[in-house]
């Protein structure tokens, strides 16, 4: 009897331990379950980091074809340049001519009249021509220019998601430290860096 009531005591005290480590755990996780909310938002801070790598790659992108374009552009205003100045000396040749003739003996005489007026005639294309040269390109400058900008713009852009998603690695970090740790400052501190890289985010779309 005495047994039998020594095993009821023992069992007794094992349930009574059993409901302590039962309401100890509950407590626990009562108290920790804020740490599914540090986990959640790691994996959402994660997926936008992706997005601002990904446009941020398309920033880098936009830079290199903005700069090529504004290299060709350049390339080939050069050469108009160019054209224009081979009408000029060209021009400048033909009035040379046209003086020396219009100044010379027999400068009535009708076969030189007659040359005289091919040469103007020649010289009145020629600066026709480098009109036409010149409004091309001060067009191809113009898009160089345009292109220079755009390049501009899209390295400012490219910045702001570059600073946005080193905001998010520390974030993450941050976050990843909080849940070993269970130190709920370093999960508060985290999602203000991933605000800032969001706003980050946001400059760089709208700027």
């Amino acid at each position: 009897m005495n047994e039998l009531q020594t095993e009821i005591a023992e069992l007794k005290e094992f349930i009574a331990d059993l409901k302590a480590d039962r309401a100890a755990t509950k407590e626990k996780e009562k108290r920790e379950a804020w740490t599914k909310y540090v986990s959640l938002s790691v994996v959402i801070i994660a997926v936008i980091a992706a997005i601002a790598a990904q446009w941020g790659g398309k920033y880098s992108s936009r830079v290199l074809s903005q700069l090529n374009d504004a290299t060709f552009n350049q390339t080939l205003a050069s050469d108009q340049w160019a054209f224009y100045q081979a009408k000029s000396i060209k021009v400048k040749t033909y009035e040379i001519a046209r003086d020396a003739l219009t100044h010379s003996v027999g400068a009535t005489n009708a076969e030189t009249a007659k040359l005289v007026k091919n040469y103007e005639d020649t010289v009145a294309t020629y600066k026709k021509e480098q009109k036409d040269i010149e409004a091309k390109a001060h067009d191809l400058e113009a898009k160089r220019d345009a292109a220079r900008v755009s390049a501009t713009i899209a390295s400012g852009k490219g910045g702001k998601m570059g600073l946005a998603i080193s905001f998010f690695s520390v974030a993450v970090a941050l976050a990843s430290i909080c849940l070993v740790t269970k130190k709920k400052p370093l999960w508060f501190a985290a999602m203000i860096l991933a605000g800032i890289a969001i706003t980050e985010m946001v400059l760089a779309w709208t700027a």
